[in-house]
């Protein structure tokens, strides 16, 4: 039985039922204690770089099951290696987007970028990945009539992001609410089923980590923004984080744009803002083409990649993060092109969803046909970050037949859709009012990892705690900037 014939649910072991006054009270309390302890954002709707609005979040936390949970945690270490050797593989990243730099403008101009500093000869050998994994239980094979009832078969990787994977800090921050929530109902001997997360202070420390491989200590942190940051909190409690962590390293904010106008090379390749030597780059932007106003913001993602400065990511690893990567490396035997190992790339290889590509060719011919006649069934994602960017449903139909026989076509792929299961929770918005009715639910796991090293050597391999972002079932799209998902935290359930 599939998800499309029945919808598998899980349940939080924790009663939901409170009367109207008792849900308005902690509701309050909930946002009250968002707003004091810096689970926020700024306001897209009446931005005013002063205010903030707390981030919407998930009522209760959300159960995800225990033993699929630490599965994720325990192959992010091996995902961060395989990400690394696929990022210091020109031939691979070369073949592989050989097609798609034809008709994807914005893959295009970051390939072209890669292939200048490879002919150049790159400064820095060395790049600092801070990954985020995102999964979903997958419910096509669940079983409802045996004895140890499961909701789902196993899980399956959503994507992996190499840039600007955020929730560093609305991560660990939605499980201090949550923990204050269930000691507010007097549920304390429930606590030990939300996981510890230390996403900020390991992130953080891989940033410090790298910052001292640069061997500078006048030199500071650049962390590349966006003209204008919603997401202010989670970006700005790294800096708070790194501070603490270790009190003498600076760190500064400048957009691609400020860069254009104030970036330079010093006399030994060093990346140089306003005087300041840079050690490590740090992009919260620079994923998507918007981000590009003219062809200065271009020049200067340039000038950074042939600097000394460490880069997160450096632009191989940008690539790295690509969907037709993922698409190829889902490919058999592909994997066993970077992981030797015979048990890693079997873990690995069960994560893979299916992904189908769209070439000229029999093989995309019949990827395209497949999504025309059964659009339900998959998602057509572009090479793009940052949500808002999938098609769906009839979308897929439409935008197929209009493209089947188009080059365009390339620069997109096909992916098996994942029905997770759904749970029941309350939803808090800013400025929607309070729904007293729960809502059925879906939840999608990001697990980051940190990894330092160079075409030879890895120096810093670790998995960095977690985030879990929930959506109405009924939505495509789940993204907490976009308005669509909320910040959450999993409790775990056997």
């Amino acid at each position: 039985m599939t998800c499309e014939d029945k919808q598998a649910t899980m349940k939080l072991p924790i009663s939901l039922d409170l009367s109207k006054e008792e849900l308005e009270e902690l509701v309050d309390k909930a946002k009250d204690w968002a707003l004091m302890n810096g689970m926020c954002t700024r306001s897209k709707r009446n931005f005013d770089r002063d205010v903030l609005q707390f981030a919407p979040f998930a009522l209760f936390p959300s159960p995800f099951p225990r033993e699929e949970f630490y599965n994720a945690c325990d192959i992010q270490i091996i995902l961060n290696v395989l990400i690394h050797k696929v990022a210091y593989d020109y031939e691979f990243l070369k073949d592989t987007l050989r097609e798609t730099i034809k008709v994807d403008e914005f893959t295009k101009n970051l390939f072209k970028i890669y292939e200048t500093v490879h002919k150049e000869g790159a400064v820095q050998k060395i790049s600092l990945g801070m990954l985020r994994s995102d999964l979903m239980l997958d419910t096509s094979c669940f079983e409802e009539d045996t004895e140890t009832f499961k909701s789902h078969c196993c899980w399956k990787q959503v994507e992996i992001n190499t840039i600007a994977s955020g929730f560093g800090w609305l991560g660990p921050v939605s499980r201090q609410l949550h923990k204050f929530i269930l000691q507010e109902l007097s549920y304390t001997s429930e606590l030990k089923n939300l996981p510890e997360n230390n996403a900020l202070q390991a992130l953080c420390s891989g940033l410090i980590q790298a910052w001292h491989l640069y061997n500078n200590s006048q030199a500071v942190i650049l962390f590349v923004v966006e003209d204008i940051t919603y997401n202010i909190c989670d970006q700005r409690f790294h800096e708070y984080e790194i501070r603490k962590q270790n009190p003498n390293i600076k760190v500064i904010r400048r957009s691609l744009t400020q860069l254009a106008a104030a970036a330079k090379l010093g006399s030994h390749m060093e990346l140089i803002v306003n005087n300041h030597v840079v050690a490590v780059v740090y992009y919260r932007s620079g994923y998507e083409p918007g981000q590009y106003h003219t062809e200065k913001e271009w020049d200067v993602r340039l000038l950074i990649e042939r600097s000394l400065a460490i880069k997160c990511p450096s632009i191989q690893y940008h690539l790295a993060g690509t969907k037709k990567v993922q698409q190829i490396l889902a490919k058999p035997g592909m994997v066993a092109r970077f992981l030797k190992d015979e048990k890693m790339m079997t873990k690995v290889k069960k994560v893979f969803t299916g992904l189908y590509p769209l070439d000229f060719d029999e093989h995309g011919d019949a990827a395209v046909k497949m999504g025309i006649s059964n659009p339900q069934r998959f998602v057509l994602k572009p090479q793009r970050e940052g949500g808002n960017n999938n098609l769906y449903g009839m979308d897929i139909k439409d935008f197929l037949e209009s493209v089947k026989s188009e080059r365009d076509r390339v620069a997109w792929i096909l992916m098996d859709r994942i029905y997770p299961p759904v749970h029941r929770n309350y939803i808090v918005k800013y400025g929607n009012g309070m729904d007293f009715e729960t809502k059925e639910l879906v939840s999608e796991l990001g697990i980051f990892g940190v990894i330092i090293g160079d075409d030879k050597n890895i120096i810093v391999n670790k998995q960095a705690g977690h985030m879990l972002r929930t959506k109405l079932s009924t939505d495509n799209e789940g993204g907490v900037s976009s308005g669509r998902g909320v910040c959450d935290s999993p409790f775990l359930i056997d």
